[in-house]
């Protein structure tokens, strides 16, 4: 059996399984005879999903019709897959994951938070998938205080690199450092080119940062790796970490990000002595992307 077909056949069988699983009664239909109250019949499918009966039942048997990516999402809509359940559809059939619908999450999730606060003096934030800032722990807001007090719909990292003082002030390679922002960034919205957040913070950074113009139109693009960093903060001085970057695998759509103090420098211990300066409590202020304070 080549590959392709067993990618058919575990394609048809996950959705034959599935469809056999849902409940009758949340789609307003009655039950099968006297006592079969789940499965949905094909035809049932079908004509929810918008094909052909003929095709559907070709599609789970594992033929080769070389289905399309929107008629696939019709049918996992039609049979409420999870978003794991979707992807894997997807990934069947040849396509990569669903894009995320949601630019800027309701808030960060609580199990994300912890996992910030573990870090310590270990600068961590959240971002969603358009670089929204979801939370942060203390030693972020140590190291970058003005991320607890800008307004939320400027709480944007790429908005801040480019449009907010303080953090050119605090970035020696300024420039170097906010182009390559720029073109990982470029990198991993191109499927939000369609929702208006996305439209609408473009447009806002080509009127208020003529270096975010220039760089715009050079088109660089570039994925994550991980890096060194370094800063210079007005009270502790010059700070080195090193740049790294995680995917919760139970929210994809979010990115964590790290800054680990740099092994041979003193930069755990500035950061540790910045922490323990007047005002920093050991509190963290925790916002959602709305400006609503989560916990003290």
């Amino acid at each position: 059996m080549g590959e392709d077909e067993e990618r058919r056949r575990e394609l048809g069988g996950f959705l034959r399984t599935r469809r056999q699983e849902l409940v009758r009664a949340g789609f307003d239909l009655p039950p099968v005879g006297r006592s079969r109250l789940t499965g949905l019949r094909r035809e049932e499918i079908a004509y929810r999903a918008g094909v052909s009966v003929t095709w559907y039942t070709w599609l789970e048997q594992g033929r080769k019709i070389n289905p399309s990516r929107q008629v696939l999402n019709s049918v996992a809509r039609t049979m409420r897959l999870s978003a794991a359940e979707h992807d894997y559809v997807l990934s069947l059939a040849g396509y990569a994951p669903h894009q995320p619908h949601e630019v800027t999450p309701a808030a960060v999730p609580a199990h994300i938070q912890r996992l910030l606060d573990a870090q310590g003096h270990s600068p961590a934030f959240a971002v969603s998938p358009g670089w929204a800032i979801a939370g942060w722990n203390l030693a972020y807001q140590a190291l970058y205080p003005n991320v607890a007090t800008v307004a939320a719909e400027d709480r944007n990292l790429l908005l801040l690199i480019f449009t907010d003082p303080s953090v050119r002030r605090m970035l020696p390679d300024w420039d170097a450092t906010s182009r390559h922002f720029l073109a990982e960034y470029r990198a991993e919205t191109g499927p939000l080119l369609g929702h208006a957040a996305h439209a609408a913070l473009i447009a806002r950074l080509l009127d208020e940062s003529p270096e975010f113009a220039r760089a715009w139109v050079q088109h660089r693009v570039e994925r994550f790796s991980s890096r060194e960093r370094r800063f210079h903060h007005a009270d502790v001085g010059e700070l080195a970490f090193e740049h790294h970057r995680l995917t919760p695998s139970d929210v994809p759509d979010m990115h964590v990000v790290v800054y680990v103090p740099l092994r041979d420098t003193d930069t755990a211990a500035r950061m540790r002595r910045l922490l323990a300066a007047p005002g920093s409590d050991g509190i963290t202020q925790v916002f959602d992307v709305e400006g609503c304070r989560l916990r003290p």
